[in-house]
């Protein structure tokens, strides 16, 4: 007998055992009663810093918070844009304006 005819009937032949013994695993795991998992989940202690009345508590924003309140205002907020006359945005030299459109004037173009 040749090797590779014996390595095909080896091969042959593991193949069907697997086969066989995987169908038997699968038979056993399908029919035997399904065991309930049950987790034991502590919850957590949750750590509490030291008790600040309103007063501390508004000083210690005020300290977070730092220079944030000096450097951000109104003035820095850029205003909505404003068109006004007329607009040629549709000719292949056209131009869009110049400026910022609110989230307002966003939702007025969507909800119509």
């Amino acid at each position: 007998m040749k090797s590779t005819t014996f390595k095909k009937l080896i091969k042959e032949a593991v193949r069907e055992v697997i086969q066989e013994e995987l169908k038997d695993i699968l038979l056993e795991a399908v029919r035997s009663p399904k065991q309930q998992v049950v987790e034991n989940v502590q919850p957590q202690k949750t750590v509490e810093g030291p008790a600040m009345s309103s007063n501390q508590k508004r000083e210690a924003y005020r300290n977070i918070l730092g220079d944030m309140q000096t450097s951000f205002g109104t003035q820095d907020v850029v205003p909505p844009l404003q068109l006004t006359g007329n607009m040629d945005t549709s000719s292949p030299n056209g131009q869009l304006p110049q400026g910022n459109v609110s989230m307002d004037q966003i939702m007025g173009l969507m909800n119509k």
